[in-house]
């Protein structure tokens, strides 16, 4: 049956991205020329509370899960994974993966996590199971404020690294570069994500819940 196909589809593309996500937030940290805007905040948290990086990332996600209320946002599938998933796989990646000996090798793992981070974003989001309580917050701003992606996400990012900063997050020149490059680069990726795999063929009608594709501004 195409829409049972195209639910699993969307499940494995979900499952994908926020595995993904882990490992590239993890990456980045390991990378140490500065970490993602949220890491900042987590990091700035870790000297403040005993517990480990992806515990904190869940416990931060929780709280962040509070300010949709006033964005309108609605939690599903996608968000539940989000928070509980992706904290482990960053803790995961972070015991196997050991910090580079050399400069290029620091910026090539950055590059790599990055991109990574950018790709895992559309690729979870895209099925339309829910965003995870950071990106909720990048499609809150957009759909209650008119803001492009881009826009909407540089907002949060910037929001969120100069609290990290103030709490002693790890900020250097690679959190500038993903503050101001992670939205542009989201932004024409998710077009594919949201219509990719489960997009129905022209000589085939589209079901009735199959997911329609976000109302963007892209």
């Amino acid at each position: 049956m195409p829409s049972s196909r195209a639910h699993v589809y969307r499940l494995i593309q979900l499952l994908i991205g926020v595995f993904l996500y882990g490992i590239a937030t993890a990456l980045i940290v390991r990378a140490s020329v500065g970490v993602t805007s949220w890491s900042v905040l987590t990091q700035g948290l870790e000297n403040l509370v005993p517990l480990s990086f992806g515990t904190l990332t869940i416990l931060v996600s929780f709280v962040v899960l509070l300010l949709w209320f006033p964005l309108r946002q609605k939690p599903g599938l996608g968000t539940v994974l989000n928070v509980l998933t992706i904290g482990p796989f960053a803790d995961l990646t972070l015991a196997v993966v050991p910090v580079p000996p050399t400069l290029p090798g620091k910026i090539f793992l950055f590059a790599v996590g990055l991109v990574l981070l950018a790709v895992a974003t559309a690729c979870y989001i895209g099925p339309q199971y829910g965003t995870g309580p950071r990106d909720g917050l990048m499609v809150g701003l957009h759909e209650r404020f008119g803001l492009p992606i881009w826009k909407a996400r540089t907002v949060v990012e910037v929001t969120v690294v100069l609290a990290g900063a103030l709490l002693g997050g790890d900020l250097g020149i690679g959190t500038v570069v993903n503050t101001l490059a992670i939205g542009p680069m989201v932004h024409p990726l998710m077009p594919i994500f949201v219509r990719f795999p489960w997009a129905p063929r022209r000589e085939e009608p589209a079901v009735e819940d199959e997911p329609q594709v976000l109302a963007i501004r892209w």
